[in-house]
């Protein structure tokens, strides 16, 4: 009897997959497990070979899970809690010939962030030839935010008029949406936005807390302390962006500034 194939490589013409399934879904926004526990626990038994670009129900819904467990352990926790889900399974590359195997391995790939764009890989541990592929998702995450009002020209400093809260997704920009009128009020903008847009850090300009020669507080906190102390600035203190200052004894720090003549060191 024949022998399935021991190698997967692309083919000169690529076939459909037997079958698709569902672009989308929309997920609750909890659940019990932990991303550790689904790479554990989340295998899949195939009475048949994973077709080139498909794969079987119960291994498509253990992936949707995979990936939710491992969106919301890296999801920033707003106000309204967690936002909610929309996982988007894509497809494996149509050129891949992969061996049969009984026993499918969903993970995490290791430094793996689902927000926005990611990845899955499916790992085989049962069968002729063992393979690894890796399978594209796409998280959304919808949540309140600030959006633009109307069409808003760089170098504009924005008012309370110029922005309207709306549900946006989270995810789809790597910068942090904004969703505090108070964090945007009376900033610049770094680039133009357009109606409807969301507003992200990355559109404001940052800004100078001190000068270089200022006179700047130091704060160092701790767990369950603070320490307080003045220090003069060797550099421009610009939001987002390390600055160092030189105590009276002569050390030189570097730290974050964080406001108003204010430098903010962690330990």
């Amino acid at each position: 009897m024949p022998q399935p194939p021991t190698l997967a490589r692309p083919a000169c013409a690529p076939r459909r997959s037997a079958r698709a399934w569902p672009a989308t879904v929309v997920l609750p926004a909890q659940t019990a497990a932990g991303p550790a526990a689904w790479a554990q626990t989340t295998t899949h038994t195939a009475e048949t070979a994973v077709p080139e670009a498909g794969i079987g129900l119960a291994l498509e819904q253990q992936v949707r899970q995979l990936a939710l467990a491992g969106t919301q352990a890296g999801a920033p926790l707003g106000a309204a809690g967690l936002p909610r889900f929309e996982i988007i399974i894509g497809q494996l590359d149509a050129r891949l010939r992969l061996a049969p195997c009984q026993h499918v391995d969903p993970y995490l790939p290791e430094g793996t962030r689902l927000w926005g764009k990611g990845r899955i890989g499916l790992r085989c541990t049962q069968g002729a030839t063992k393979w690894n592929v890796y399978l594209p998702v796409t998280v959304k995450a919808f949540g309140p935010a600030l959006v633009a009002a109307g069409n808003t020209a760089a170098g504009s400093v924005l008012t309370a008029a110029d922005l309207t809260p709306a549900e946006v997704d989270l995810a789809d920009d790597a910068s942090p949406a904004i969703a505090n009128a108070a964090l945007a009020v009376g900033r610049a903008l770094a680039r133009p936005l357009k109606a409807g847009q969301s507003l992200r850090q990355s559109h404001l300009k940052p800004r100078q807390w001190f000068a270089a020669g200022d006179s700047v507080t130091v704060v160092a906190q701790g767990a369950g302390f603070s320490v307080a102390g003045e220090a003069q600035a060797l550099t421009n203190g610009i939001e987002g962006q390390p600055a160092r200052v030189r105590t009276d004894g002569g050390r030189v720090l570097t730290g974050q500034p964080v406001g108003d003549r204010r430098l903010e060191l962690g330990l």
